[in-house]
């Protein structure tokens, strides 16, 4: 599994987040909800739409990227393992 980390400063406070879910753009908006109710905080990556809006091609049709505040990376973990176990199974 390929690991990803983002940085986002906000008003002078360093945010990292991991990677923790690649999926469809309605499964990863249903776990942003779940998270959101346990105070975790995400953000969406979906580098298809981006390269097209770009001009050039990058990613996934209908592939999207979820990525959690790294500390709660594994409350955020085991809320996707819980929503999905079919797909957890192949790692």
């Amino acid at each position: 599994m390929l690991t990803f980390v983002v940085k986002y400063i906000i008003m002078d406070i360093e945010v990292n987040y991991k990677h923790v879910y690649t999926g469809s753009e309605v499964n990863v908006q249903y776990l942003q909800e779940l998270f959101e109710k346990e105070n975790i905080s995400s953000r969406v990556r979906n580098d298809f739409d981006s390269g097209l809006r770009a001009g050039f091609g990058g990613g996934l049709p209908g592939q999207v990227l979820l990525f959690a505040d790294s500390e709660h990376l594994e409350k955020a973990r085991k809320i996707v393992k819980e929503t999905f176990p079919a797909e957890n199974e192949k790692e």
